[in-house]
């Protein structure tokens, strides 16, 4: 197992486990049946010597305690440093390697013709290539050829092992490998024999009407009746002179966000969107995630309809995401990030993938710091599968594991959950309905006990573990700003990944570990959005998961930085401390029912929709009585 990271507060350290114990509830058995068997990847042997290939070599920040601290003084209202973030250069001065440790690097890879291509601006990433051969030899990699489900590929057999004269300087190394690790963070609405289930007939909005009032077919317009944004634009808050950026993994069609907008008639900044191709840009098919992309910047966009918006795509692959984050982090254009790919915690872990991904978790998280100290407030989606997160990645056989998703699971971003909405359901005519009154944790087992009662045990595991992403970090101790929070929880007993029959890894008990999500808002197909996509068709309904949470979250930071004049940095501080301390106006709402197959809704903090979903006037409106504007 890698070792777990302590946070700030969050720092750079591998501790050991907590062994306080605390008592948790019973794991149900699950199983799905009709679950396509896995075949495990084939091992084809070592790539051919000569190949050329590259790769990402992360330094470390210098005085990483200083950087921490940094941070969290700028969300400190009560320090001198509140909100006064650092501008590229003045980080580069203070946190990032200098020119001589650069060098002594490159005079490292040029013994073996390895050539650095490109210093990322924040001197915190160096692209390198050379061949297969070569990084063999300077890294102590073992690159071989795999494939598995028909998908040909390339990667390391363990971990780099960073020589001694760059141990001081070089968190890790990640690639060569062009493996696709990530999965975007949406679903659609069952509609189909397997789930005999219909909303509200809803239909396309036409001209005029920014929100449909019909889950299912929601748009931003609903999102804004929902959480109370309306204010905001009432008061020409829009987003204007703002920038948003999205950080993805497969391109798209520009175009596409332009035909959602005309669509529901949102007047929106002209010619808006910068398209930055990172190590060459991701891929544009419907398997490669552009509808994901393109709902991206349609939500992120339509919330904050007057700000511009960069898009970030990189190839799917370990390098591919973390050079996306670190160049639009480097850039430092963007005043609000979002992220909808990941992958699950486990997924680091040696044990599970034969690589010990430890550094890359330290190498997201340095950044992450970064983009806090920078005033770039960032989102990531918490996941689609529950309580479960490792359950449904890539429909691997994989059951009950109580787990979380990266990057959500880091304690310097925001992470994003899901809930329902209330919403009338049918299973046809003469069934009873289907009501939920109030807003609750998006778990689809509301469903699946509906068909159950109806129609017997057939539908019982049907809809297993569709839901809001939420759990205890096993890596990520927890950070300084929810220690003061009730209803924290700890990781569970008994919990292993067993694949394909195999036990790989049993999870540490009891670790008082970093809980996520943070905030929510809704996300359950059922009660879900429209998207338009070209590589997917066109107009898709009954489109929902995390995936919108985190974009729709991303545009209403832009609207709190225009309506503060300044950036507003790293949310979660605020975010808890709020919850604590203003009571009945509070811009957090609590979210006391559902669940997501395991942490069920209740009077404050719990794992399902976190805080609770936010009200955005009320979340400005609190941000500027603690002095948000910049000095």
């Amino acid at each position: 197992m890698a070792g777990r990271v302590r946070p700030v507060a969050v720092s750079l350290t591998i501790v050991a486990a907590c062994l306080i114990c605390v008592s948790g509830a019973p794991l149900t058995a699950r199983s799905h049946p009709d679950r396509p068997a896995v075949q495990p990847a084939q091992d084809l042997g070592p790539t051919a010597a000569a190949e050329t290939v590259s790769a990402s070599l992360i330094l470390k920040v210098r005085h990483p305690e200083e950087l921490e601290a940094l941070v969290e003084s700028t969300q400190d209202p009560g320090s001198f440093r509140y909100h006064r973030f650092l501008s590229l250069n003045e980080f580069v001065d203070r946190f990032a390697p200098d020119a001589g440790d650069i060098a002594t690097i490159t005079r490292y890879l040029r013994q073996f013709n390895i050539d650095v291509t490109e210093v990322y601006a924040n001197h915190l990433l160096l692209r390198i290539k050379g061949t297969t051969d070569a990084f063999d030899r300077a890294f102590d990699l073992d690159v071989h050829d795999f494939q598995k489900n028909d998908h040909r590929y390339h990667r390391s057999r363990h971990a780099p092992r960073i020589p001694v004269l760059l141990r001081d300087l070089l968190v890790t190394i990640v690639g060569p490998g062009d493996e696709p690790n990530f999965h975007p963070m949406n679903r659609r609405a069952e509609y189909s024999a397997k789930v005999p289930l219909r909303g509200p007939s809803g239909t396309l909005p036409v001209g005029g009407t920014i929100a449909t009032g019909a889950p299912g077919d929601y748009t931003v317009g609903d999102v804004a009746n929902l959480y109370n944004v309306n204010p905001l634009y009432q008061a020409h808050i829009t987003g204007a002179g703002r920038t948003l950026g999205i950080v993805t993994l497969a391109d798209f069609l520009p175009s596409d966000a332009y035909t959602y907008w005309n669509l529901i008639d949102l007047d929106v900044l002209p010619n808006r969107i910068t398209q930055i191709h990172v190590d060459g840009g991701g891929e544009l098919s419907s398997d490669a995630g552009s509808g994901e992309t393109s709902l991206d910047v349609e939500q992120s966009g339509g919330m904050a309809p007057k700000a511009a918006i960069r898009v970030y795509d990189a190839p799917n692959t370990d390098a591919g995401f973390m050079d996306a984050f670190y160049r639009a982090i480097s850039d430092n254009v963007a005043d609000s990030l979002s992220c909808s790919w990941g992958s699950a915690e486990e997924f680091y872990s040696e044990a599970v993938t034969g690589v010990d991904g430890t550094g890359q978790l330290l190498a997201f998280h340095q950044v992450f710091l970064e983009a806090a100290s920078q005033g770039i407030s960032m989102f990531a989606s918490s996941g689609d599968s529950g309580a479960y997160d490792i359950n449904d990645a890539f429909n691997d056989p994989v059951d009950n594991v109580l787990s979380v998703d990266v990057p959500a699971a880091d304690p310097a971003i925001t992470a994003a959950g899901g809930t329902t909405v209330p919403v009338v359901l049918s299973a046809g005519p003469g069934t009873p309905n289907l009501v939920v009154s109030h807003e609750q944790v998006w778990g689809w087992d509301y469903i699946e006990n509906y068909l159950v009662g109806l129609f017997g045990p057939a539908y019982l595991h049907a809809l297993f573990p569709a839901g809001g992403g939420g759990g205890v970090s096993v890596n990520w101790a927890r950070p300084s700003y929810q220690q003061p929070t009730a209803g924290m929880r700890r990781t569970e007993a008994g919990q292993s990944v067993v694949y394909l029959g195999e036990t790989l890894l049993n999870l540490p008990a009891n670790f008082k570990g970093r809980n996520l999500p943070d905030v929510s808002l809704n996300a359950d197909p059922y009660t879900g959005y429209i998207v338009y996509s070209t590589t997917d068709g066109g107009f898709i309904d009954g489109y929902g998961g995390t995936s919108f949470v985190a974009p729709q979250l991303n545009g209403i930071s832009a609207l709190l930085a225009q309506g503060t004049h300044g950036r507003v940095g790293f949310w979660n501080p605020m975010l808890y401390r709020f919850q604590r301390g203003h009571g009945p106006q509070s811009p957090i709402v609590d979210i006391v029912g559902g669940d997501n197959w395991f942490y069920t809704g209740v009077p404050g903090y719990e794992p399902g929709a976190g805080l609770g979903v936010i009200d955005a006037a009320r979340l400005l409106n609190a941000v500027r009585a603690e002095g948000a504007y910049n000095w």
